[in-house]
């Protein structure tokens, strides 16, 4: 019996000088675990001779158990109490102090100018689509009327994934795929990146973004095309915008334009190529089913970089994709 009140008097000691519930933890696991110095006590009951000892030995294990587990318990509730208070205290917040300032995010500057163009296209009547960065090949040339020895389609120019797919070269691409499942009256645009295997200078980048849109409805003609990017350069430049369109040549369009934009307030008043334009190939509309003798549309694709490089007098391109916050930092909506 004294080897269990010593073993008690030793347990009771420990937890009196604990001073966390931690070190409680550990307390408790050495003396009444699985493998706890008290509980062992119990293999010693085998070697007692009578009944009666085995009894009374057990009766004093499981009474010092008993008290040990009832000391924890009380030691435990009042460090815990003050360990709450400590925690308190120190994740205490003063209301009274000014808060910390949050660091927002804003968008990039070229997000800022096709979020500009949807408002402007949408406003229009125009509906904005998504079109896949990596494309089919079909769509991208095929689908556009482009013949088989077209320079564009050469390896030099193009970023080819295999024989079927490739990073698209420009959005027009989504014609064919918009001509797939839907019918005219059509009025729709999308916006994204493409890929060209460019020497890159402060004009080019072999990864840039446009605009694609096209119309096609009855009796379509130049003169709703001239009107819509007049339009179109009112509402993004400002009202003294004026426009340019020369003959140019695409395989999707007949006739083509090269279409371009003045204001006095940017630029010095120079002119800007903008882009390309024309009414849609009738090979491309008969391709896809499309009465030509009732239906014409047109189409025009706009680089999204010249929008801001004109609106801030940005001089490289190579700019707005350098990730240099000092650059970036200066375009809020």
């Amino acid at each position: 019996m004294d080897s269990v009140k010593a073993l008690q008097q030793e347990a009771m000691s420990a937890i009196a000088a604990a001073n966390t519930t931690a070190g409680l933890r550990e307390i408790e696991s050495k003396y009444l675990g699985k493998s706890g110095l008290i509980i062992g006590l119990t293999r010693q009951i085998g070697s007692l001779k009578t009944s009666e000892e085995k009894a009374a030995f057990g009766a004093s294990v499981n009474q010092a158990r008993a008290l040990v587990q009832a000391e924890l318990e009380s030691r435990q509730a009042k460090l815990k109490e003050g360990e709450r208070a400590e925690q308190y205290e120190r994740e205490r917040i003063d209301v009274t102090m000014p808060g910390a300032r949050l660091r927002v995010g804003k968008e990039h500057v070229l997000q800022l100018a096709a979020n500009k163009i949807k408002r402007v296209l949408g406003g229009m009547g125009f509906q904005y689509m998504e079109s896949p960065e990596l494309e089919l090949v079909k769509y991208n040339f095929g689908a556009l009327n482009y013949p088989p020895d077209h320079p564009a389609m050469d390896d030099q120019d193009t970023f080819y994934v295999d024989d079927e797919y490739m990073l698209r070269t420009q959005t027009t691409a989504f014609q064919g795929r918009v001509f797939e499942k839907m019918k005219p009256p059509l009025r729709v645009f999308t916006i994204g990146r493409n890929y060209r295997n460019e020497a890159v200078d402060r004009t080019h980048n072999h990864t840039f973004h446009q605009v694609d849109a096209f119309m096609v409805d009855e009796g379509i003609s130049m003169a709703h095309l001239k009107g819509t990017l007049r339009a179109f350069a009112r509402e993004m430049f400002g009202d003294d915008a004026t426009v340019r369109f020369r003959p140019d040549f695409f395989p999707f369009v007949e006739p083509g334009v090269d279409y371009s934009i003045s204001t006095k307030k940017l630029n010095d008043g120079k002119w800007l190529e903008l882009g390309g334009a024309g009414l849609i190939h009738p090979n491309i509309l008969e391709e896809y089913g499309i009465d030509t003798k009732r239906y014409s549309g047109f189409a025009f694709g706009l680089g999204v970089e010249r929008i801001p490089m004109m609106a801030y007098g940005v001089t490289d391109l190579r700019q707005f994709l350098e990730n240099d916050m000092r650059f970036l930092e200066q375009f809020r909506d």
